[in-house]
This record gives C-alpha cells, structure tokens and sequence, in this order.
C-alpha cells in the first residue's frame, strides 16, 4: 500500500509500516551517512547498565548538570564507590 494518496498527502503509518522500515545507515549511502555527521555505535562497554528513573532533589542535579557532559555517569560513580565501600 503507498504511503501517500492521490493528492501526494501521506497517510498515517501502522505497525506493518513501521515493521517494514530499515536503519538509515542500511538505506542511506556512505557519503551521506558522513556528511550527516552519523555514525554507528561501537559495542557495549561491559557491565551493561540498566536504564532507571530516580527522583533527586533539584540542587544535586543543578550541581552534576553543571559539571558538563558524562554527568549521569559521574553520579553513577559516586554511587557505585559507596556500594562497594559497604556505605550503602
């Protein structure tokens, strides 16, 4: 079935649409993936990490948040070291 109808508008996609799309870096040609600036990412750094939601107050997350970029890792971190000194 095509995606747009007589009058060029394109019509809602379905779940068999979506099932049938592929990676752009499958689709899209070397050249253009770089121009692009895409790029695919390595394998996963072992130990994996599990994605979580956490409530912390405002003031913490204004304080690593203005540390820059790899701030959720550097709480991880924090975190991490206070497990394994037995502060947890």
């Amino acid at each position: 079935m095509p995606l747009t109808d007589d009058e060029g508008e394109v019509r809602e996609l379905t779940a068999a649409d979506m099932a049938l799309f592929r990676p752009a870096h499958e689709v899209l040609p070397a050249d253009l993936q770089k121009v692009l600036g895409m790029r695919r990412r390595g394998a996963q750094k072992a130990p994996v990490k599990a994605a979580t939601t956490i409530r912390l107050s405002q003031k913490v997350l204004d304080a690593f948040k203005a540390t820059g970029k790899g701030w959720q890792t550097r709480i991880d971190n924090l975190l991490l070291e206070a497990v394994e000194q037995g502060r947890v």
